[in-house]
């Protein structure tokens, strides 16, 4: 499974309802990119989701 490197958010389980209510499996999947960032003067790549990227470049 893919995990953000940051916050450890990974896929999760849940139900997609139709109209009638019936209940039937799915996954909810993170919006997960290849990120090059600079960590102590060095280029490190990581995984991160998109919310992730977005507040680390508020940050920045």
């Amino acid at each position: 499974m893919a995990v953000c490197a940051h916050c450890d958010k990974k896929t999760t389980f849940g139900n997609s309802r139709s109209f009638s209510m019936k209940a039937t499996k799915r996954k909810f999947k993170p919006n997960l990119q290849k990120v090059t960032l600079y960590e102590n003067g060095r280029k490190v790549k990581k995984v991160l989701c998109a919310k992730c990227i977005k507040t680390l470049g508020k940050s920045a």
